[in-house]
C-alpha cells in the first residue's frame, strides 16, 4: 500500500516503514503525527484518487528526529563593481517514519 501526502507545500510518495525528511513540524522524538492531506492511495493495484473517497484517509507516522538540512550557499556578484555578498541557509527539517496508511 502506498499513498501520496501533501505537507510543507510539497508532495511525498510514502509507504509503511519508509523514513522521509519533510519541512519542520512540531513534536519531540518519538511523538506520533498524522497527515490528513492524503491525495492518492494505491492498494493491491487499485488506485483511489477521488477526493470524496479520501475524506477519511489518514497517514500515521512517528517522529524520528528534528534537524537541519544541508547548507545552501547564496552568492551575489557584480563584475567590475567590487560587489560581492555571501549568504548561507539551512532549512529546518523533521525526519518521520511512516507507520500506517488508513483509507
Amino acid at each position: 500500500m502506498e499513498a501520496v501526502i501533501a505537507t510543507g507545500g510539497k508532495q511525498y510518495r510514502v509507504a509503511p516503514g519508509q523514513v522521509i525528511s519533510i519541512e519542520k513540524l512540531p513534536g519531540e522524538t518519538g511523538a506520533s503525527i498524522e497527515f490528513q492531506s492524503v491525495l492518492l492511495v494505491t492498494r493491491d493495484g487499485e488506485v483511489i484518487a477521488d477526493p470524496k473517497a479520501l475524506t477519511g484517509a489518514r497517514v500515521s507516522g512517528e517522529v524520528v528526529g528534528q534537524g537541519r538540512g544541508r547548507k545552501v550557499k547564496v552568492v551575489k556578484f557584480k563584475r567590475r563593481k567590487n560587489y560581492r555578498r555571501h549568504r548561507g541557509h539551512r532549512q529546518s527539517a523533521t525526519t518521520v517514519r511512516i507507520t500506517k496508511i488508513e483509507v
